[in-house]
């Protein structure tokens, strides 16, 4: 299994990032990425310790884990800057806290991540328009399918608008405690309700991860 949006209690998470990564292992997961909410004031000390952790645990357990960031609720006109400056620290994954329909996310957010060249998943996009998801075909940015409630509510609406522009998409779980990670039969039932065939849940679940994994520069061997 594949997720790239999980949180930790550097932020708003409940576990440590290596014990997150640990239950993720044991429950299937072969690749995620530790993805906490940051903005400016708190980029360099989340980045560096989930380096450390997600390192650790690579190297330990069969699983690729990434220390990523969540921008979120930071100004539209900074999220280039600060999705610049989290890869210069060694962020392998940079999501952006997309429009949700459930949060006062800033207007304008979900354009100007997908402007940066330093995003990679624009998390839960919310009520995407077409010209945003086509913007994220061009520039590959993933477009992400929800697992957690209230994110979810629009999964329908992205995965039409995305299938429309070309745009690729990804299913996350956004967890935040244990009970949050995926299992094979929740991945399949969120899939199924965002209204894909199967070969659309199969390239969901599995060959987009595999690109997005690619597209980071890690080996297919980790893959699984």
């Amino acid at each position: 299994m594949y997720d790239f949006h999980t949180h930790t209690f550097l932020s708003d998470g409940v576990l440590s990032p290596i014990e997150l990564i640990r239950r993720a292992h044991v429950r299937g997961y072969r690749a995620m990425a530790v993805t906490d909410h940051v903005g400016l004031g708190n980029l360099e000390y989340v980045v560096k310790t989930l380096v450390i952790d997600c390192g650790q645990a690579s190297n330990r357990w069969d699983i690729l884990a990434l220390p990523g960031v969540e921008i979120t609720h930071v100004p539209k006109d900074d999220i280039d800057l600060v999705a610049r400056t989290a890869k210069e620290m060694g962020a392998k994954l940079v999501a952006v806290h997309g429009e949700t329909p459930v949060e006062p996310v800033e207007p304008g957010t979900n354009e100007a991540a997908l402007r940066s060249d330093f995003v990679d998943v624009l998390a839960h996009p919310g009520l995407i328009t077409i010209e945003e998801a086509r913007l994220a075909a061009e520039k590959g940015i993933y477009l992400e399918v929800s697992a957690r409630k209230g994110h979810s509510l629009a999964n329908g609406h992205v995965v039409k608008t995305a299938k429309e522009a070309g745009a690729i998409t990804v299913l996350d779980s956004d967890a935040h405690e244990p009970d949050d990670l995926l299992t094979p039969d929740i991945r399949q039932k969120v899939a199924k309700g965002a209204g894909l065939n199967d070969d659309e849940v199969h390239a969901l679940l599995e060959t987009n991860p595999q690109k997005l994994l690619a597209k980071l520069g890690f080996p297919a061997a980790h893959s699984a």
